[in-house]
C-alpha cells in the first residue's frame, strides 16, 4: 500500500531542486519555485473552494515544524474553520497589538533557527512537548505582540509549586521565544517572561536542592549473574540493554545508534558529535561479544536504527530498556550501569583511570591536559572493553570475583 502521510524526508527536502509541488500527505506540500525557493503550502478545500495557505519558507520552517502547523490547520478544518481566515482573526487582539505571527508560529520558527545547534533530537522534543502541553492551550494562537505578564502567569502559576523544574524550563523557553520575537521586530517592550526584576517579584523563588541524587546502580560483583539472566530474555529491548552495558554507553547514544555507524570488520562504533554529551565524535571499540550481539540482530530495510521503534522510521523508546530492568531489578536505572562499569574498573582491574574515563566519554576537566592529549587511547580502551565483556559473560555470581589485570 502506498504511503499517504509523511512521504518526504528532511534529506529529500534538502536535495530536491526541480520546480514543482511535492506532497508530504494530508494537504502539506513542498513548493519549489522557478528561482529555486523552497516553501511549505497547505492545500485545503472548504465547501467548494480550494485554497493554498503559505506556511513559510524551508530555511525558517523545518519539515517537522511544517507538519505540526499542517496538523493545526487540519484540526481547524474539522471544526469548519478556514485556516487562512483564522490566522487573520487571531491577529486582531484586544489591545490592538498586531505582528501577524502567533506564538505557535514563533515557536516553530525559533526551533527551526536554533535546532542545528542543539545536541540531540530529544532536546527538540522537550521544547515542543513542554510548550505544546503548558503554553499552547493558553497563548498558542495569540499574536506575540499582545502577550502580557498576565498570560505568562496564567501558564506558570498552576505548575510553579507542583512542578518547579518544569515550570522553570517553561518560563525560560517562553522568554527565549519572546526575545527572538523582539529582535525580529514582531513585538516591542519588555519581555513578560523575564525573571529578574519582573516575575521574581510576582512568583516565589524555588528552593535550591543541595542533595545530589546518584543513579541507582548494580554492584559490579552482581553483573555476571545479571547478564546471564538478561540473556535469557529474547525481546529486542533486552538486547539493547545488553549492548548498552557492554559498550558502557549512555541510553541516548545506544537507542539512537544507526547501522551506518558500525564498522563490523574493524569492530568500531563511531558515535557522531551531535549525539555525544561533550559534542565530540566518540569511537567505541566493540568487544567480540558486542559484535556477536550485533550480528544476531535482525535488520529491517525500512529502518536504519539498530534498535528500531514500534513506529515506522522511529527509534527505540528510551523507556523500553527501563521496563526490562524493572522486571529484573526494580529500582535500578539504565544509566547506573555506567557507574557499575566505573566501579568494576577501579576495584577489580589495574586499567589507568584516564582509559576508563575516556571509555565513558567523560570530558577531561583540565584544559591543559586536554590541550596536550591528542589521542583517544583507542587500543587501550579496546583491551578494557574486551576484559569487561569477558567479565560480564563469566557467569560469576559471588562478591569475591577474581581480580582482572589491565594492560
Amino acid at each position: 500500500m502506498a504511503k499517504t502521510m509523511h512521504r518526504l524526508s528532511a534529506v529529500g527536502v534538502k536535495n530536491l531542486q526541480d520546480k514543482g509541488f511535492y506532497p508530504d500527505g494530508g494537504g502539506l506540500y513542498l513548493r519549489i519555485t522557478e528561482t529555486g525557493t523552497k516553501g511549505w503550502i497547505f492545500r485545503f478545500t472548504l465547501g467548494t473552494r480550494t485554497r493554498d495557505a503559505g506556511l513559510g519558507i524551508c530555511s525558517s520552517i523545518s519539515l517537522a515544524s511544517a507538519r505540526e502547523i499542517a496538523e493545526d490547520c487540519r484540526k481547524l478544518l474539522r471544526q469548519g474553520i478556514d485556516p487562512i481566515e483564522h490566522r487573520k482573526r487571531v491577529a486582531e487582539t484586544q489591545n490592538g497589538a498586531v505582528s501577524g505571527i502567533t506564538f505557535r508560529e514563533a515557536v516553530s520558527r525559533y526551533i527551526a533557527a536554533h535546532e542545528t545547534s542543539w545536541r540531540n533530537a530529544k532536546h527538540r522534543e522537550q521544547w515542543r512537548n513542554t510548550l505544546g502541553t503548558y503554553v499552547a492551550p493558553v497563548i498558542g494562537n495569540k499574536d506575540v505582540a499582545a502577550i502580557t505578564t498576565e498570560d505568562v502567569l496564567q501558564i506558570l502559576e498552576p505548575i510553579w509549586q507542583a512542578k518547579p523544574e518544569t515550570a522553570t524550563r517553561v518560563r525560560g523557553r517562553i522568554a527565549n521565544v519572546l526575545d527572538w520575537c523582539r529582535v525580529r521586530k514582531y513585538r516591542d517592550g519588555p519581555n513578560p517572561a523575564l525573571w529578574r526584576g519582573h516575575l521574581a517579584h510576582l512568583l516565589p523563588a524555588h528552593k535550591k536542592k543541595s542533595i545530589v541524587r546518584h543513579h541507582p546502580a548494580l554492584s559490579w560483583a552482581e553483573i555476571p549473574k545479571f547478564i546471564t539472566e538478561l540473556r535469557t530474555h529474547t525481546a529486542i529491548s533486552a538486547r539493547a540493554l545488553d549492548f548498552t552495558i557492554l559498550t558502557a554507553s549512555r541510553t541516548s547514544e545506544a537507542i539512537l545508534a544507526l547501522w551506518p555507524e558500525i564498522d563490523i570488520d574493524n569492530q568500531i562504533w563511531t558515535v557522531p558529535p551531535q549525539r555525544m554529551k561533550a559534542g565530540v565524535e566518540h569511537r567505541v571499540p566493540l568487544s567480540a561479544a558486542a559484535v556477536e550481539l550485533l550480528r544476531d540482530l535482525p535488520r529491517f530495510e525500512e529502518s536504519k536504527y539498530i534498535f528500531p521503534g514500534a513506529k515506522l522510521g522511529r527509534p527505540f523508546s528510551n523507556m523500553a530498556m527501563l521496563e526490562v530492568l524493572r522486571g529484573m531489578r526494580p529500582g535500578l536505572t539504565v544509566h547506573g550501569f555506567r557507574s557499575t562499569f566505573r566501579d568494576w574498573a577501579a576495584e577489580a582491574t589495574s586499567f589507568p583511570s584516564e582509559v576508563v574515563e575516556m571509555a565513558l566519554a567523560h570530558t577531561i576537566e583540565s584544559a591543559v591536559e586536554r590541550a596536550y592529549r591528542r589521542g583517544d587511547l583507542f587500543q587501550k580502551r579496546r583491551a578494557l572493553m574486551e576484559t569487561w565483556a569477558a567479565y560480564c559473560g563469566s557467569g560469576l555470581a559471588t562478591a569475591t570475583a577474581p581480580q582482572l589485570e589491565g594492560v
